[in-house]
Formats: structure tokens, sequence, C-alpha cells
């Protein structure tokens, strides 16, 4: 894949960098350090700036990779379209800011019978919401350039490092709850600033705009597309959506529950975050030289390797729920997030699979299309948030989640097809997909018949054992059958590198 393989491969590196980090600091830090209300409050403060950021993009991202192509030129100064990216969505926030001021009290109220301690802070929502807005247009603009290695150690290891320093100080009682939280929504600052020199050190970087390059053809074409993906926002910040419902509906002690529990599940959708940074820009490119057997190969190739490594992530992660939450501070507390593990990491899978044909709508000449799909989606995700968390609770919002990707995708990907004669799914995804279904048997054969032998042990060692010893067997047994499958020649040079690894040891 070259450049494809080279950068996701370093930027899945630092995502699961990121993830190691995460994991220590979420299950053995952030439960010890802060209570469920207060990891409530940063989940549902975090979530609603990255949702309001999203939407004062203006559909900023998708445009810089739908149009880079045309822009793109050989002396780095690319007519300009890095200076659109910081003034389109300094607009968008602008906006926003001017709405949040007339809206303040409103929104305060929403969350005052069930979630109080968030008036004490919707004042950093404003400088929190610019953190994160240029956090991702940074990043974007790196994406472009195939360049994401940096951006994705700031994002998952930068963060989450300077978010455990805080946990910590507050933990101890170094400092406050008020510094805590001013600190917290000051580390993505310093990440949009490391985000911003980096761009800078690319050397390939002009933030003048180039006003004469922009026939008004090209304007027009510009200003639709970019209004389209304002609305299509949405579809990736469903889960945000979810926080901010359950805040307002059963109060921030649960949202710390679904916090820890979505944090797990979104463990599944790593690899996509790399995988889909590097593959994007070079899906465009396929659209706009109008090479539809290139856009079919790349897509089936995404989905296919997504759908491979987020089922096993899916599995194992499963697996070990147990003597997970054995084992972490106050693990008995956060138990019943056992549900939203499951319905979460399936909805994961779903969308980390398919949403390549999201990306192929968007930079086709049907994007306007999208809009439909996106209402679809958010109108599904508000509906059954509000029917299904006062049934299920926080297992309701996850079960909310599961059920509108399916009908998003059932429908989106019918609609490629027809239109598009495109499909993501090749014959290799039943296999992948029996080969899980056989793992998830063996799982419950050895529940039966092998996790009795470690009955003789005390319960927590007994716990660990059992999820050792099936951990490493199942992992063994997983990455013998998919070589046997042959799902891909990439997937397979890279189990032949490690067998013969092993081998060599």
């Amino acid at each position: 894949m070259g450049v494809i393989a080279r950068q996701s491969i370093r930027g899945a590196l630092a995502n699961y960098l990121g993830v190691a980090i995460g994991f220590f600091t979420t299950f053995f830090v952030l439960t010890d350090c802060l209570s469920q209300e207060e990891i409530g409050l940063t989940r549902v403060m975090v979530d609603a700036a990255m949702l309001f950021s999203g939407l004062a993009q203006f559909g900023t991202n998708a445009s810089i990779i739908r149009f880079f192509p045309f822009f793109k030129s050989d002396d780095g100064r690319n007519h300009g379209i890095f200076g659109w990216s910081i003034l389109i969505p300094f607009v968008g926030f602008t906006l926003f800011a001017v709405l949040f001021f007339v809206f303040k009290d409103q929104i305060v109220s929403v969350y005052s019978q069930k979630s109080p301690l968030i008036a004490n802070y919707v004042y950093l929502l404003l400088p929190l919401t610019f953190f994160a807005l240029y956090l991702t247009v940074f990043e974007t603009n790196a994406s472009v350039l195939l360049r994401i290695t940096v951006p994705r150690l700031v994002r998952e290891v930068g963060i989450r490092v300077f978010n455990l320093v805080c946990y910590l100080l507050y933990g101890k009682g170094v400092i406050s709850l008020d510094a805590f939280v001013l600190l917290f929504c000051l580390s993505y600052g310093v990440a949009m600033l490391i985000n911003f020199f980096y761009l800078l050190s690319l050397g390939k970087i002009s933030f003048r705009i180039d006003w004469g390059f922009i026939n008004r053809h090209r304007m027009k074409e510009m200003v639709l597309y970019t209004l389209f993906m304002t609305a299509t926002v949405l579809a990736g910040n469903i889960p945000l959506i979810n926080s901010l419902f359950l805040g307002a509906h059963t109060g921030l002690a649960l949202t710390g529950v679904y916090t820890i529990a979505f944090y797990i599940a979104n463990i599944v959708e790593v690899p996509y975050r790399s995988l889909g940074a590097i593959s994007r820009p070079l899906v465009s490119q396929a659209v706009r030289d109008d090479d539809w057997h290139e856009v079919n190969r790349l897509s089936q190739m995404v989905s296919l390797h997504q759908f491979l490594v987020s089922a096993l992530i899916f599995f194992l992660i499963w697996i070990n729920l147990r003597p997970l939450f054995a084992v972490i501070p106050h693990g008995a507390e956060y138990v019943g997030g056992i549900g939203v593990v499951f319905f979460l990491g399936l909805a994961k899978i779903v969308n980390s699979s398919l949403s390549i044909g999201t990306d192929i709508l968007n930079y086709s000449r049907l994007y306007p299309f999208s809009l439909l799909f996106i209402a679809l989606l958010t109108a599904s995700a508000i509906v059954l948030n509000n029917s299904l968390i006062p049934i299920w609770g926080i297992n309701g919002s996850a079960c909310a989640t599961l059920f509108s990707y399916c009908l998003y995708f059932a429908c989106l990907l019918l609609f490629l097809g027809g239109r598009l004669r495109v499909s993501v799914f090749c014959r290799k995804h039943i296999a992948v997909l029996a080969m899980m279904l056989a793992l998830f048997g063996l799982d419950w054969l050895w529940t039966q018949l092998l996790t009795p032998l470690f009955a003789h042990l005390p319960q927590l060692m007994a716990l660990l054992c059992d999820a050792v010893c099936e951990t490493a067997t199942m992992l063994i047994v997983s990455l013998l059958v998919v070589r046997r499958l042959h799902v891909s020649a990439d997937v397979d040079a890279f189990l032949d590198k490690l067998f013969a690894r092993r081998k060599a040891h």
C-alpha cells in the first residue's frame, strides 16, 4: 500500500500508545481520583465542545480533503487552501459564540435539575470549543499532506498525558476542582498549538489565500459543498449527542458510568482513525479522476481490513471484561456498563467498517444526498435516545447508537450500489464474519469446559488466570485462521513476518 501502509501503521502505533496511556489513566487513575459525577462532567464538556466545534467548522475538514486535488501545486503554496481552512472555521466559531451567549441560560436550565455541576463551568465551553475546532483543522491539513503521525501522537498521547497530570494533581488534593477543570480544558489548547507549529515545520504550508485562483463556478461549488457538510458533521457525532442526552436525563453519575464503558468500546475503532485519515485523500483523488474501479478497490480494502481488526479487538475486549472490572478501583460501581460496552462495541464495528461509504458519497457529485442520510441518522438517534433511555437507561442510549447506525448504513450502501455502482463488501467479509461467530462459539465452550478448572484458585486470581489463558489461545487461533483465509496480501505479509520473528526467537 506504500504511503497508506506506512502512515497508517505509524498512526496506528501512535493511537495504540495513546490507548495504553488512556487504559491506565481511565481504569486506574480516573476511577480512583474522580467521582462518577466528576467523570460525567468532563465527558459532557468535551462532547459538547466536539459537537459545537464540528458544527462551527462549516464542513471545512471535508472540503479540504475534497478540493485539495484542485488546489494542489508544486510550489507547496497550494493556492491558499490552508488560508481558507483557517478563515471559514473562524466565521463559524464567531457565529457559535454569539448563539452561545444568547442561549446560555437555556443550556444551563436543561442540566440544572439532573446535572447542576455543569452550570458552574459552562463558561469554559467557549474556549474549549475553539481549541477543539482548530486542533481538528490543523490535523486535517496534515492529513491531506499525508502526514498524520505527529497529529495522532498529539491527540492520542499528548492530551492524555496532560489530562493524566491533571487527574493526579486533583486526586492528591494539590489543586481544587476549579483549577482541575481549567487545566483540563487548557490541554486541548496546548495540543492545538503543537499541531499548528508542526504544520509550519513541514514547509509546505501557506495561509495566504490566492483570491484570483478560484473562479465563480468553483466558489459556488465549494460554498454549496461546505454547507452540506456542515449538516453531515452530525453523522460522526452521534455518541456525543448520546452523552448530552444522558447528562440531561440521567445525571452526571450515570454519565460517568457510561463514559468508562464508552472508552472501552471506543478502542474498537482506534485503527480506523489512522487508516481512514490516510485513505480519505486517496479516495477523494480517485473520485475526482472518475476512476470507479479504484474507488471500489480502496473501499473494499479499507472496509475489509477495518472489519477484521475491529471485530477481533471487540472479541478480545469482551472476553476480558469481567477481570477488567474486578481489578480497577471501584470497579463494582462501573460494572453496570457491560451492556453499554456490548452494544457500543457492535456500533463501533459497523461505523468503522462502513464509514468509507460516507466518504465516497461526500466526495462524489451526489454529495447533496448526504443531507438526507444525515437527517435520517440524526432523527433516528434523537427519537431512539428519547424512547430508550427512559426504559433502559445507559443501555438504551447504547442501543440507540447501534440501531441508528444500522439504519443509516443500510440505506446509504443501497444508494451507493444503485447510483454509483460502488460496493464496500466482498466475499471475504463473509469469511471474517464466520470466523468471528466461530470465536464466540469457542468462547462459550471455554467458559463451560475450561473456566471451571480455575475455580480452586482465589476469585481474583482465577479470573486473571482464566482471562490470560483464553486471550492467548484465542489470539493465536484467530491469527492462524486469518492467515489461512488469505484476507489480503498485506495481512498475509504482516502475519508471515510476525510468525517468522516468533520462530527466530
